[in-house]
């Protein structure tokens, strides 16, 4: 084959490689609206809509806004814990859990191979990515989800839990 040919070959496989590559748009990002102020050593993110999401010190997370109005309706949480407090409808993604708000204050926070979720006020159903029914949890309540298929346990938190959660955010 000559090299004319076979760099024209190259070429085409490269360039047919390259579409079938070729990644979805990325949700639109949710943070244009969105606020950053400091507490202390907490940062506050202000978000239209009623959102407001404290940051633990480290945490690592991507806002999103899935149907493009201006408002946050995702949120991927991969490391640490953030604290929530929406009226609106919000989705926190995790590599163990998604949970769905129903209007409330909550909190989640992903380390050691699990994701705790905490229920100051209002409702979050919680539920596995891929296997398992949700539970909704109700103020005072919480779960640890695990990457096991077993039923998820709803539990009332003990003081001495919730005090060092909301310790991480200044509260």
């Amino acid at each position: 084959m000559n090299v004319k040919l076979r760099a024209g070959l190259v070429s085409a496989i490269l360039f047919v490689a390259a579409g079938l590559m070729a990644q979805p748009a990325a949700p639109q990002s949710g943070t244009e609206g969105c606020k950053v102020g400091q507490a202390g050593a907490q940062k506050i993110w202000n978000c239209p809509g009623g959102l407001t999401i404290v940051e633990e010190k480290g945490a690592r997370f991507t806002l999103d806004d899935r149907d493009n109005d201006g408002f946050v309706d995702l949120v991927r949480l991969w490391g640490k814990a953030l604290l929530f407090d929406s009226g609106r409808d919000v989705e926190v993604v995790t590599p163990q859990a998604i949970t769905a708000v129903r209007g409330t204050k909550w909190a989640v926070d992903v380390g050691g191979g699990k994701t705790s979720v905490f229920v100051v006020r209002g409702a979050v159903g919680v539920r596995r990515p891929h296997a398992g029914s949700e539970v909704v949890l109700g103020a005072g309540a919480g779960v640890d989800v695990d990457t096991g298929r077993g039923a998820l346990q709803v539990k009332q938190w003990g003081e001495p839990r919730i005090r060092a959660l909301m310790a991480r955010f200044g509260q």
